[in-house]
């Protein structure tokens, strides 16, 4: 088996398949402290975090992860709902950086002799026939590999996704008006993760460790990051939360600074040939509902349980994994979608639609029914 990315997706799979006895070799075309470099994700589902146990690369996630019971949403400006999660699912979530997984997952690769090449450039070959090659080409020279299979886990702008011919695939997207200016400082986080919806626009609080905070404001997808200098960033966010929460936010320095676009984008099907996708080369959803770094582990579980049959003779798993993928990639995109529109604030909303928003959100307040239902998609669907 030939992987291409070696973010978390790909670094999982490829320790996935090695402790079941599968070959592989895992390509990835930035450097090994680029990656390791990328600011993501940090809120995990239960179900990830089972993943990550059995795969025996939880341990300092244990260690340094801090446990979510529950979230906050704040509107109207003093309104609070704390939605207990646990309570209502059995389940909590876990902080944890995606980068700090990743440094796990290469620190296994390492201790477990998991073949990566770093700085390679792909070139995908036959993978709609029974035998794929992948090209690859490093500071050392150029290689040619023969394989079975191939996983894309190279993100939206890899090789694999536009491998796939544009008339063997459906694509659906919708982007948002607005984008997310995010702060990471070193500053202690609020107790509970906090989600802001306010006339001026949504705003998030979280968290890395307890430590390390991470702040969100909505923007516009003109600003630049040098149009929000800290003292800026922290008189919205505190302008946006609810005054109780405001109190409590310890502000300072800033030590990462940038501004993401939100969108939400699907491929379907997610094989060709014996081409897989998982992660971002065939879903992106707006980090809203926390689900990204979520589905591509829950990805990986499934193509790796197909992979393994497959070696041994069985491509019903194979031949099924798009389907089966893609029922939790549009659970998860729904949820996202659903918790973008709920949260923010659109540049041509109306004071009717602005109503409605509230009304959504004092409903869910009101209702047992309706958190139950949130909370059971928010920390995520049976794998």
């Amino acid at each position: 088996m030939v992987i291409i990315g070696a973010g978390p997706a790909g670094t999982t799979l490829g320790l996935m398949l090695q402790k079941q006895g599968v070959d592989c070799l895992i390509l990835e075309r930035q450097s090994r402290d680029y990656v390791l470099s990328r600011i993501r994700a940090g809120v995990l589902e239960w179900g990830s975090v089972e993943i990550l146990e059995r795969l025996g690369v939880a341990v300092r996630l244990h260690a340094e992860g801090h446990i979510h019971k529950g979230v906050s949403i704040g509107w109207a400006g003093s309104q609070v709902l704390d939605v207990d999660m646990l309570a209502l699912t059995g389940k909590p979530m876990v902080a944890y950086g995606q980068t700090e997984i990743q440094k796990d997952l290469y620190d296994a690769a390492d201790e477990r002799g998991l073949p990566i090449v770093f700085e390679a450039d792909v070139t995908l070959h036959g993978v709609d026939s029974d035998r794929p090659s992948v090209a690859y080409e490093t500071h050392s020279g150029s290689e040619l590999v023969h394989c079975r299979l191939v996983a894309g886990c190279d993100g939206y702008h890899g090789v694999s996704r536009i491998t796939v011919p544009q008339e063997a695939k459906t694509e659906y997207e919708k982007s948002y008006p607005f984008g997310w200016m995010g702060i990471l400082s070193e500053t202690p986080p609020l107790p509970q993760l906090l989600y802001a919806n306010n006339e001026r626009g949504f705003a998030l609080c979280s968290e890395r460790n307890p430590m390390l905070s991470r702040y969100y404001v909505q923007c516009p997808l003109d600003d630049t990051v040098d149009e929000w200098p800290d003292e800026r960033f922290w008189e919205e966010l505190l302008a946006r939360v609810p005054a109780s929460a405001a109190e409590r936010i310890v502000t300072g320095p800033s030590i990462e600074k940038s501004i993401a676009p939100l969108r939400s984008y699907v491929v379907e099907p997610m094989q060709w040939g014996n081409l897989y996708l998982a992660g971002d080369a065939a879903h992106i959803v707006p980090p809203t509902g926390a689900k990204g770094l979520n589905l591509a582990l829950s990805d990986v579980h499934y193509l790796a349980e197909a992979m393994v049959a497959s070696a041994g003779g069985d491509r019903s798993l194979l031949d099924g994994y798009s389907d089966r993928a893609l029922q939790r990639v549009w659970s998860s995109v729904r949820f996202s979608w659903f918790m973008t529109m709920l949260l923010h604030r659109f540049p041509d909303q109306t004071p009717f639609e602005q109503k409605t928003q509230e009304k959504d959100l004092e409903y869910l307040a009101s209702s047992v029914a309706a958190q139950t239902s949130m909370a059971e998609q928010y920390v995520g669907l049976p794998l």
